[in-house]
């Protein structure tokens, strides 16, 4: 029988104990992976989330992280290598999604931002890639990024630099990294329906019971982008099966960027 896509992989997933960061582990396991990390903040749930990830056979680790502080983030490789083995696959996807616009957002709210969501993934990238160099061996990273790269609503300002910001590493990094077998690729998301986005609309935006059916109605598919959609094609990236593919920023979404009413 030959192995599947992901048997030999070893897996980082931050964000990894709910939502898009759940969906992504679940489809690694799907596709073979047997080792993997789900790093977050919330002990409890992660420890929860890793045991139900368990059943299904691949030793899967939880492991606690804070992803504002880089430190934090570049242990993360460490630790899950001295537990599992060389870390081989990377995906980024805890994020903070705070609200605030040109006109209102503090500097420390700034800052909070700017760290979750870029410099937490670039140092863990960071960490993936000297390993691997020192090492001699491929590996791959996904950034989950989202579609406010090319602008974000205005009161989304400081999450859509920190976004963007990582757009930039993505690339820059594939390009630094290609000579050493290290793909590096990205995902701009589309507005999601997860456990998060939840939170989010009733916290910031007064969100009732139902406003999740009645968003999907006005959009073109009749749905919001679901954690799995996105999850397949991260686990394609992160694999042998996208080959090459390096550099990629992909759009995941049902609205066009530059397009304009008929």
């Amino acid at each position: 029988m030959r192995d599947l896509p992901h048997s030999q992989t070893v897996a980082v997933v931050t964000g990894g104990s709910q939502g898009m960061g759940r969906a992504i582990a679940e489809a690694l396991i799907a596709e073979g992976c047997r080792k993997l990390v789900i790093a977050g903040r919330g002990v409890e749930k992660g420890e929860a989330a890793a045991r139900q990830l368990r059943e299904t056979g691949a030793d899967v680790r939880f492991l606690p992280c804070d992803m504002a502080n880089a430190e934090e983030a570049m242990a993360l490789i460490d630790r899950a290598a001295a537990r599992l083995g060389p870390v081989t696959a990377l995906c980024n996807a805890a994020a903070a999604t705070d609200r605030g616009s040109i006109l209102d957002t503090t500097p420390d709210a700034w800052d909070r931002v700017m760290a979750v969501n870029a410099k937490g993934p670039y140092f863990a990238l960071q960490r993936l890639a000297q390993m691997a160099v020192a090492g001699g061996y491929p590996a791959a990273a996904v950034n989950i990024l989202s579609m406010v790269v090319h602008c974000g609503q205005s009161f989304l300002s400081p999450y859509s630099a920190s976004k963007a910001a990582l757009a930039n590493v993505t690339k820059n990094a594939a390009q630094a990294l290609r000579g050493n077998r290290i793909r590096v690729n990205a995902i701009n998301c589309g507005w999601m329906d997860t456990p998060g986005e939840d939170e989010t609309q009733r916290r910031y935006h007064g969100a009732e019971d139902g406003w999740l059916a009645a968003a999907e109605a006005r959009q073109p598919f009749g749905m919001l982008v679901k954690p799995a959609h996105v999850a397949g094609l991260a686990a394609y990236l992160l694999g042998p099966r996208s080959g090459v593919m390096t550099g990629a920023l992909i759009d995941f979404d049902q609205n066009v960027t530059g397009a304009y009413p008929e």
